[in-house]
Order: C-alpha cells, then sequence, then structure tokens
C-alpha cells in the first residue's frame, strides 16, 4: 500500500501546477509542515533586506523615507495583500501586531455600532487566547459585556444587545474553518458588526472581505503570506465604514497633516487612519519583498491544492498509522477545513521531537494535539506521503 501510495504522491506532483512555485523558496530536505506559524523564507528576500540595510539605510538615510518610499509602505503593502483576503484597493493597512489591531479593530467597532442599548461583545471561546484576553479588555474599556461561546452558537445569541462579534476564521487548535459568509449575514441582520480574524486563512483560500460585507478584519503576514518572524499585521476597514472609523489608537501616523504637529487630532481619510506610529520598516521591507511570490498565483488554485494536501494526508494517515493513535480533529468536509490537519494522539510532545529527529517538522499544541500546515506554494505531495509515513515509524516505535 505505501508503494501505491508514494506512485500517487509522484503522479499528484507532476500534475501540479504550482510545483514551480517551490524553487522561489529557501528550502532543504526537510519536510516543513509548519508553514502554518511560520511560513518559509522566500529565496529572494535576504538580497532585498541587504538593499534596505546598506542602501536605502545605510547611504540615503532619512532620504529614504521619500525617495525609497519608506513612508506610504503601509498602503502599498496593504493593497498587495488585499486581493488575497478579497478586499479592493484602499481598504487594507500594514503595521503593528495582530493584537494591537484587534484592539483598534474591536473598539472601533463598538464605537462604529454607536448604540448604547447594545450591550454586548461576542467573542469565539476557542479563540487563539490573545484574542480572548483583548476582547476582554476592550470591554471593560468601552462598559460593554463580553459573551464567549463557540462559533456555532453565535446565530442563536445575536440579538438586539449584540454591538459587535469577533470570530476567528480558522480554529489554530483543529483547523477548522468557520462559515464567514453566513456568520456574517447573521451578525449583520441583528444588526451587529462582524470583525474577523484571518491569521490562519489568508493565502491558503479565498476570505471574500468585500464579497461577504465583513466590517473589520486582521491578519499576521508571517504565516501563508511568509513574511517572516514578527513580521506586521495588517488591518482591514471595509470602505462604507471608513469615514466614521474612529481608531482607539490615534497617532501622528494616522493624522490627516502629521508633519503639522499639532495639538488636535485629525484623522487622516481612508485605512490610513488606522496606522498608529512610525512603521516598523525592516521587517515591513521583508514583508513587502515575500509577496513577489504571489506575483501570478491565482488564490482558488491554492485551494485547490491545499484541499488535495490536507485529503491525501488523511488518506496515508489512515492507510499507514494503526488504527487508535491518533485521531483527526480536523473536519473531513472541505467547507469546514482550513490548511492544516491536526491529529490527538497520546504522548504528542515526545512524537513530534522524534518526528523533527526524522526530518519532518510540524508544531504541536499541548497536551495532545500534533498540527500539520499544508502551505501549497512550497509543500508537495511527495512531502505529505513521506510525513505520514515517518509518522507511523514513530508511533509503532
Amino acid at each position: 500500500m505505501s508503494e501505491s501510495l508514494a506512485h500517487k504522491a509522484a503522479a499528484l506532483d507532476a500534475a501540479d501546477e504550482l510545483a514551480g512555485a517551490r524553487k522561489l523558496f529557501a528550502l532543504d530536505e526537510t519536510v516543513y509542515l509548519d508553514g502554518n506559524s511560520l511560513g518559509a523564507l522566500p529565496a529572494h528576500v535576504p538580497a532585498r533586506v541587504a538593499d534596505v540595510v546598506t542602501r536605502q539605510w545605510g547611504e540615503l538615510r532619512i532620504r529614504s523615507w521619500d525617495e525609497s518610499g519608506w513612508w506610504t509602505a503601509p498602503e502599498r503593502i496593504g493593497d498587495r495583500i488585499a486581493p488575497l483576503v478579497g478586499a479592493g484597493p484602499g481598504q487594507v493597512v500594514v503595521g503593528d501586531s495582530t493584537s494591537v489591531n484587534v484592539f483598534k479593530a474591536v473598539v472601533g467597532a463598538v464605537r462604529l455600532c454607536g448604540d448604547d442599548s447594545r450591550t454586548d461583545i461576542l467573542v469565539d471561546a476557542t479563540t487563539f487566547p490573545t484574542d480572548g484576553y483583548i476582547a476582554e479588555s476592550a470591554a471593560r474599556l468601552t462598559g460593554k459585556r463580553l459573551v464567549p461561546l463557540a462559533p456555532a452558537d453565535v446565530p442563536a445569541a445575536l440579538g438586539p444587545r449584540t454591538a459587535v462579534a469577533l470570530l476567528n476564521h480558522v480554529d489554530y487548535r483543529t483547523g477548522r474553518l468557520h462559515d464567514l459568509p453566513s456568520l456574517t449575514a447573521a451578525i449583520h441582520e441583528a444588526g451587529a458588526l462582524a470583525v474577523w480574524d484571518l491569521c490562519h486563512t489568508a493565502g491558503a483560500l479565498p476570505v471574500g472581505l468585500d464579497a461577504h460585507g465583513v466590517d473589520l478584519a486582521v491578519g499576521c503576514t508571517y504565516k501563508y503570506l511568509n513574511g517572516g518572524p514578527g513580521s506586521p499585521a495588517y488591518l482591514y476597514v471595509a470602505e462604507r465604514h471608513q469615514e466614521a472609523f474612529d481608531s482607539p489608537l490615534p497617532g501622528w501616523n494616522s493624522h490627516t497633516d502629521p508633519f503639522a504637529m499639532t495639538a488636535d487630532f485629525t484623522p487622516a481619510p481612508g485605512a490610513v487612519r488606522g496606522r498608529v506610529g512610525t512603521p516598523d520598516i525592516l521587517s515591513m521591507l521583508a514583508l513587502e519583498a515575500a509577496l513577489d511570490v504571489w506575483d501570478g498565483v491565482s488564490i482558488d488554485s491554492v485551494r485547490a491544492k491545499s484541499l488535495a494536501l490536507t485529503d491525501f494526508f488523511l488518506e496515508c494517515v489512515e492507510s499507514y498509522v494503526p488504527g487508535g493513535l491518533v485521531t483527526s480533529l480536523t473536519p473531513s468536509a472541505h467547507a469546514s477545513r482550513g490548511s492544516q490537519v491536526a491529529l490527538s494522539c497520546a504522548d504528542a510532545p515526545s512524537v513530534m521531537e522524534k518526528l523533527i529527529a526524522r526530518g519532518v517538522v510540524g508544531d504541536l499544541r499541548r497536551p495532545d494535539v500534533l498540527r500539520f500546515g499544508f502551505t501549497p506554494l512550497y509543500v508537495g505531495f511527495g512531502d505529505t506521503e513521506r510525513a505520514a509515513a515517518a509518522l507511523a515509524e514513530v508511533l509503532a516505535a
């Protein structure tokens, strides 16, 4: 059976329209299935960063704010990310961390709601912890009540007291994809605003922010967008909300005339008002360079390969791993699956340690979850089969 699956992997790789993208990354023989935590390095980025450091900073110095386009980088790079999340130009601004942008989005959404009778902020109870921490703080600051609940319970919980709902597009532990279109529609029908965290979907599947009427969204850039460790996050503010968007973190960079240095704050037009202070140029321009790998790539093709990879991995695991040793936490239905597979198994920390020693890198969520992220731009079907075989070997040992 292993020979037939290896042959199937070879055939799938030969037919893969995205296979050529792998050469754009600095990769070795390791099977790297942790792009859902940190994307691989695009091979051309070091030279581009070297130019930023040696020429733009080292030679042009402060002139680079104008001559090298440093000042406009947050909006320019935002416009490059926008098509990957289904947004038109002028709605995405890059800067700060995901946590900071979650704070801006939730408090900004409460202010956009503007209805004191709407007392509740709904938040995904299974969310990545920081989103919950930020939502709780935002609720205290705005005098609202935080209501943690499972995404499936959101429609029933919505009502005239709901101001904002903060949800994750994909569950970071299980890889479950939540129904952004229907949940957003239900939130709007209740008269509330929808804020989405796209950390585990941007660059892995179509999001459709504009098409589905999302109000605000945030996301990181160091996972499937391959921006590098700690690369700046982004904030999406739908065009219809921009004039009224009142950021809780106004800064000189979001002022309509930053260099006027006036004591009063007048927000800049558009998504620029989502900026705060001086942008982190080195990591931001590394991200800009990294986004070159998306030139000419269809996000629909990425989604198709993602589903094929995860289907094949689950097929290989079922074939290679004796029954009862692992349990998939990731939904089998394509409509409910992101781009990772989460397996529950006993002694998961030791299992992952041994996998890494065999050249298969995934990651761990204690106490018992093995996560394998499938980044279609550089993960192949041969990698997938090899990972499943290594997992079976480790568990057998």
